[in-house]
């Protein structure tokens, strides 16, 4: 009995040619890349058409990133600080992956705002391209979303107290502003349920988000099709189109190598600092956000009481509404800028307002009486943290053998007075630290039983600015704290 040689229909000569041409049969891959790039350009390639690329490689980078840094991240108030300075000072090239995260959010937000510029000043919002361009202002919106979440996960002073402030705005807004406030605090203060909110949007809800409507901004452009030059017509197209592949992917590929070398080259020789722990105790602390938000701050200065609603909520919502409205509101198929007054002189006082509010921010930084002072202070708390080496949280078998050292009856009664006296509540449980003072674990390696004393009745003139007070004890009082710091090794 012979056997029948059958072969399977679907295998052609070519798809038995080989792997891509076995994969490309069952898959339709070189289809799919083949309207990808030969996608027409009306009018041919142009650099001015380099920004939406440019975002895609950004966001990209942003992904990988962001999957290393939270490998490493905790979100807890307790354990944010010492994961993110773990990655900052200890982690092999976890400083420049940090920065090249931090630093990578301002370049999409840069390239997200010339993508749109461009978009505006050349009229390519219109002819059948409304859903593309409310797409793209809906994923503006995302991105200063995300990067609003995930400023807050640093959870040092600065973060700490600029997204105070951003959550506070919220609050403003009438009738709502409260229970959204304490929707995204989880509560009425700032802690852990703050940071695990902010953590799961910015690492789960606002990507998904993206990621939706990134793919719907892809199929709507692929739609409508590219709008060409400013000269063309954005309804029928007239002028000779040009393949995407390869002029304009050269193109595109410039940009990405710029921005690989200046975003490598900022983070190697500029890396982003991480500041001191948050300490919501500090009164004097001036919060400052992020450049991007800074005409958003400026803003907000000039709107108190009954007029909060005015400057926080209406006008935001009549410039966002306009903004959304455009392409329904301008149906004219002229696109050159020169034509369009209007538009143009709409685009420029939006731009110089925002600029100048930004500029109006850092002046008054610079002459405000104090706050220059109070600024320069915190930059070099900042300065002087990022030079410490790293301190890695107290594991609970250091605890044990700290509660162990009180078999001495004198330790023990300076645990008693180190709690009445509520010294805890700052220095920690058994001196560990607290974002509100020191640890005072090892503070009998640096300086004897005199000189503790000294410093407990004396304090120094940074104590005393954290809020440390003089310690007026009887004396063996104090020499039982003493005892009792002592033992903390």
């Amino acid at each position: 009995m012979g056997f029948t040689d059958k072969r399977d229909p679907d295998a052609t000569p070519s798809a038995r040619a080989g792997f891509r041409a076995w994969l490309n049969h069952r898959t339709g891959l070189d289809d799919l890349l083949r309207t990808a790039l030969d996608e027409p350009i009306p009018g041919g390639a142009r650099f001015a058409y380099i920004f939406g690329s440019g975002l895609l490689f950004i966001f990209i980078s942003q992904v990988i990133t962001g999957i290393f840094l939270a490998l490493y991240y905790v979100p807890s108030a307790d354990h944010a600080h010492t994961t993110v300075a773990y990655i900052t000072k200890a982690v092999t090239a976890g400083s420049f992956l940090r920065s090249l995260h931090a630093y990578g959010a301002s370049a999409m937000v840069v390239v997200l705002f010339l993508h749109l510029s461009q978009t505006y000043i050349y009229g390519a919002y219109k002819g059948r391209r409304e859903l593309l361009w409310l797409s793209g202002c809906m994923l503006f919106g995302l991105v200063l979303a995300m990067a609003f979440t995930g400023y807050l996960l640093p959870w040092d002073q600065r973060a700490y107290f600029a997204t105070a402030v951003g959550t506070n705005a919220v609050s403003e807004v009438p009738w709502i502003g409260e229970s959204m406030k304490r929707l995204m605090r989880g509560g009425t203060e700032m802690g852990t349920l703050t940071i695990s909110r902010f953590f799961v949007a910015h690492v789960f809800f606002v990507p998904a988000l993206i990621f939706a409507l990134l793919a719907s901004h892809i199929f709507l452009f692929r739609k409508a099709g590219a709008a060409g030059p400013v000269s063309e017509d954005p309804y029928h197209p007239k002028q000779k189109a040009e393949p995407f592949y390869p002029r304009q992917v050269l193109m595109d590929l410039s940009l990405t190598a710029l921005l690989i070398a200046g975003l490598g080259l900022l983070c190697f020789f500029v890396p982003m600092q991480l500041g001191p722990a948050a300490n919501p105790a500090d009164a004097q602390y001036v919060p400052r956000p992020e450049w991007y938000y800074l005409p958003i701050f400026q803003w907000l200065k000039y709107w108190h009481g009954s007029a909060a609603i005015v400057g926080v909520l209406i006008i935001p919502t009549v410039v966002v509404l306009a903004i959304l409205a455009i392409p329904f509101l301008d149906r004219s198929v002229e696109r050159r800028p020169w034509k369009r007054p209007i538009a143009m002189g709409a685009y420029a006082f939006v731009v110089f307002a925002l600029v100048g509010l930004g500029l109006r921010s850092q002046y008054l930084d610079r002459h405000a009486n104090g706050v220059a002072q109070q600024l320069a202070k915190q930059r070099a708390e900042e300065d002087a943290y990022a030079r410490k080496p790293f301190e890695p949280e107290l594991s609970s078998a250091s605890l044990i053998a700290i509660n162990g050292t009180l078999a001495d009856p004198l330790a023990a009664k300076g645990k008693t007075i180190f709690e009445e006296h509520s010294c805890n509540a700052c220095h920690g449980d058994n001196g560990v630290g607290t974002a509100a003072a020191p640890a005072l674990i090892g503070l009998s390696t640096k300086l004897d039983s005199a000189q503790v004393a000294e410093l407990f009745k004396h304090p120094t003139a940074k104590m005393t600015a954290g809020g440390m007070p003089p310690i007026d004890l009887p004396p063996d009082e104090l020499k039982a704290l003493i005892a009792y710091v002592e033992s903390l090794k």
